[in-house]
């Protein structure tokens, strides 16, 4: 089978039986490439796991494309060799697994009101998607990040024993992180249940890619924990005000670093107040 002919879209039209199990696949969107030998730890699918075993609520972890728009690498075999040593699956973790499934209905859930009630807004930015981000254990509970093409959230889901039924949507509560303190608006979504979220940004044109947007919301998680930047107050607007200088151009550093010094000394700043450092933290949620 030549290279070209290797390239189909939606994984062999759906005939799994095409795709070898070391056949690694790439994304057709953002060229993706999921190694079957690597495993998904976004989704934390296991190293050995093939590209026909994936779950199905398996997605590009990097822009969110459906797994239908995965091909096989130019040169790959499409059927594994018959005489080719298995590949070794690596045994499951022994930490409770991810909520998958919660995950995986917030982001239908934000894709339809994406499709439904958003297309066209001036708010949202057309290069980005909606896709969960580096979900992780804290406290019990699981905390990450959702990029949506009009807002960037942390998002806290209750773990196992937790019952949140009676949050009230809009209420608002501090909840405690090694770098400070941070405001989230309780939500209680039809389809995936009761959590909590944080906004970071809203609207979303400080960024140019997906990628862009994940590695900053990857970057938050990071600062979250990060007792460094913990002020008197809750730190959401540090964790933007770190990113933006880091997404500023290079001119913009340039002309502040050369600008020429006030004639007259500043005027002592005011110290924000807890509420003002709360920052985005302080909004609702980005429509969460």
């Amino acid at each position: 089978m030549s290279a070209a002919a290797t390239r189909f879209e939606g994984s062999y039209l759906g005939d799994a039986t095409r795709i070898g199990a070391a056949t690694r696949m790439e994304c057709k969107i953002c060229w993706h490439v999921y190694d079957p030998a690597e495993g998904c730890d976004h989704w934390q699918v296991p190293p050995g796991t093939p590209f026909a075993a994936l779950p199905g609520h398996w997605r590009c972890p990097v822009c969110d494309g459906a797994r239908d728009q995965f091909m096989a690498l130019d040169g790959e075999a499409a059927v594994a060799e018959t005489n080719a040593a298995p590949l070794p699956v690596s045994p499951a973790p022994s930490s409770p697994a991810q909520p998958v499934e919660t995950i995986a209905k917030l982001e239908a859930a934000f894709r339809e009101i994406h499709t439904a009630q958003m297309r066209g807004m001036p708010i949202v930015n057309d290069a980005l998607a909606v896709k969960a981000v580096g979900f992780r254990r804290h406290d019990g509970r699981w905390l990450g990040a959702l990029v949506t093409p009009w807002f960037l959230n942390l998002v806290l889901l209750p773990g196992d024993g937790d019952d949140w039924s009676a949050l009230i949507p809009g209420a608002k509560e501090l909840i405690e992180f090694p770098s400070g303190r941070y405001e989230f608006v309780h939500a209680n979504r039809k389809g995936v249940g009761a959590y909590k979220a944080c906004s970071l940004f809203s609207p979303m044109f400080e960024f140019a890619s997906m990628l862009q947007a994940t590695e900053t919301a990857s970057a938050a998680l990071v600062s979250l924990f990060d007792p460094s930047i913990r002020e008197d107050g809750a730190q959401t607007a540090e964790i933007r005000r770190r990113r933006e200088a880091e997404l500023a151009p290079p001119e913009a550093v340039f002309a502040e670093a050369v600008a020429e010094p006030a004639s007259e000394p500043a005027a002592e700043p005011v110290r924000p107040s807890r509420r003002a450092l709360l920052g985005m933290g302080a909004g609702d949620a980005g429509d969460a």
